[in-house]
């Protein structure tokens, strides 16, 4: 499948994004539509911690390890970006047991992983008695890494169109053909890529496929500049934090959701001293009375399947509609996206993403 066949990708994210352009470089022609602007979605809102930490099935972690071999090999091409780092993680909870379980679980299987009672850059009356660090581990600015994929996608030929609103899937004979927006517009194609995040399984409902969904509502706060020294990504009992370019900080957690308001149009909104609370919990991490001062919020919806596990592939009701719908779509961003377009060029599987088929949750 290359020259004279067209795909069609719906979603302005980075597996829409890294999908498209695999396949551009691959020499199959591509449009890529998105409802609004690239990266204004969960990629927009994203951690990005480039990661297999923890305990996942095999499958799971291979993929994901491959996923991380990819950065890397984009950090190698221009080691100086500074929206791709690899300066390590730190995770701690309130639970000692948990946590030398969980580092035992990493070592079990060759995850380079260390118990460690202190780190630079962070406060010593912070830091709890024990901490797993994992020293390769990393982190990605994901619209930094879509503008550099998109600059690529459209100088070898690739059409994006923006701010189309709500797509589509059309069929003819239970074979998708293409794609229609909210605004009547109409993309002919040989195949249908859908990646547009939470929305993912509201599109293929459509198309009478079921995909569960259990993503929750998050929010991404990003601080004014600050002159702090640590450099990991930090997961802690009551924040999430990694680096982020212009000497920024990026902050999330969990304990906020139920405090995040959803509107009938899907626009959320968080009172403002869930934000400034944020903030302080993360600037109490940081060594030298550094203070964190939140300068933008984005919140919705972050994509996480229903069995937690990633989606990839052809659905077999709707043969040439393809689907991408992952909690970890940072890390796993390059490589699902080199993957897919190699099935969908190809017409060959790939074994990597067979766990994940979307006919797992047929009845």
């Amino acid at each position: 499948m290359t020259a004279g066949k067209y795909v069609v990708v719906v979603g302005g994210g980075v597996l829409g994004v890294s999908t498209a352009t695999h396949l551009q470089r691959d020499g199959v022609a591509v449009t890529l539509v998105t409802e609004g602007e690239l990266a204004d979605g969960a990629s927009g809102r994203s951690l990005s911690w480039l990661n297999s930490a923890g305990t996942r099935s095999a499958a799971y972690h291979a993929l994901r390890m491959a996923g991380i071999d990819r950065y890397r090999t984009l950090f190698a091409q221009d080691p100086g970006r500074e929206w791709l780092r690899f300066d390590g993680a730190l995770h701690w909870s309130l639970d000692e047991d948990s946590m030398r379980e969980r580092h035992r679980a990493e070592v079990a299987h060759g995850y380079d992983s260390k118990l460690v009672s202190d780190h630079p850059g962070l406060d010593p009356a912070a830091f709890p008695e024990v901490a797993v660090h994992n020293p390769g581990e990393g982190w990605v600015s994901l619209p930094h890494l879509i503008e550099h994929l998109a600059a690529e996608f459209t100088a070898l030929g690739g059409e994006i169109v923006t701010g189309t609103g709500r797509a589509s899937v059309t069929t003819a004979g239970g074979v998708a053909t293409g794609v229609t927006t909210e605004g009547g517009q109409r993309f002919e194609g040989d195949a249908v890529v859908v990646a547009c995040g939470a929305a993912t399984p509201g599109v293929v409902a459509e198309l009478g496929v079921t995909i569960p969904d259990a993503s929750p509502l998050s929010m991404l706060v990003l601080t004014q500049p600050a002159e702090a020294g640590v450099k990991a990504v930090l997961n802690t009992p009551r924040v999430a934090l990694r680096p982020n370019p212009g000497g920024t900080f990026a902050l999330d957690h969990h304990w906020y959701e139920d405090r995040i308001t959803e509107a009938a149009d899907g626009t959320c909104s968080i009172d403002e001293s869930v934000v400034k609370e944020l903030a302080a919990e993360a600037s109490a991490l940081l060594d030298g009375g550094v203070t964190l001062t939140a300068a933008s919020w984005k919140l919705g919806r972050k994509p996480i399947p229903g069995d937690g596990e990633p989606v990839f592939g052809e659905l077999s009701a709707v043969q040439r509609c393809h689907v991408a719908f992952t909690h970890s779509g940072a890390t796993l961003g390059l490589i699902a996206g080199e993957l897919l377009a190699g099935e969908i060029r190809t017409g060959e599987p790939h074994p990597m993403l067979e766990p994940f088929r979307p006919d797992r949750f047929r009845p």
